[in-house]
């Protein structure tokens, strides 16, 4: 650590590695809320955001486990659900009046076709105006699953035992993986009728 009169110490959430406070700032002077978004192993959250001096508002969250109510079997960490957060999330802001944001992804890393991604294109097919390039977001293929589905038929002709062990939860449920496009379509009526 330095030790001259003139070092300065980074704000503490700087020095935890939570907050990257220039991008912070070039995202809050767009004055426009912010669709933030967090990803877990096996859950999904996105809220929008608005500042203010005491602390940041929460206006508007979706979360993945919303979708299990609605009836959802699959896994809640994947870019299906992620989706369909961002769906949840676009058409509750949309009733609460907000209809623009810009994404703040914080500290995670922007790689095409990633989850985040998903959530952004989930509230932009609802109905909200973020900016973005659609070069960045998911092919509908790993959107609605077929991904899975196409994987857990070859697994399933190769090797029935670990066909098993792979989608034990969604057998749990009570959802093949070969029916998951079904089934998103299905949730994906559910969260448009809202």
């Amino acid at each position: 650590m330095a030790h001259s009169a003139k070092y300065r110490v980074p704000f503490r959430r700087r020095r935890e590695g939570k907050t990257n406070y220039r991008l912070r700032l070039k995202l809050l002077l767009s004055k426009k809320p912010r669709l933030v978004v967090r990803k877990s192993l096996n859950n999904i959250v996105a809220q929008l955001v608005a500042y203010d001096e005491i602390g940041d508002k929460i206006l508007v969250s979706a979360h993945s486990r919303e979708l299990v109510k609605m009836g959802y079997k699959g896994h809640c960490g994947n870019i299906p659900a992620a989706y369909l957060t961002g769906l949840l999330l676009g058409k509750k802001a949309l009733k609460e009046g907000y209809e623009e944001a810009v994404l703040d992804l914080g500290l995670q890393s922007a790689t095409k076709g990633a989850a985040v991604f998903a959530i952004l294109k989930g509230a932009v097919d609802a109905g909200m105006d973020i900016p973005h390039s659609d070069d960045i977001l998911p092919e509908d293929e790993r959107i609605n699953g077929s991904h899975v589905k196409q994987y857990a038929k070859l697994l399933k002709e190769e090797d029935e035992e670990k066909y098993k062990k792979q989608f034990s939860k969604y057998l749990e449920k009570g959802l093949n993986p070969e029916n998951l496009p079904e089934h998103f379509e299905e949730i994906k009526e559910k969260v448009l009728s809202l």
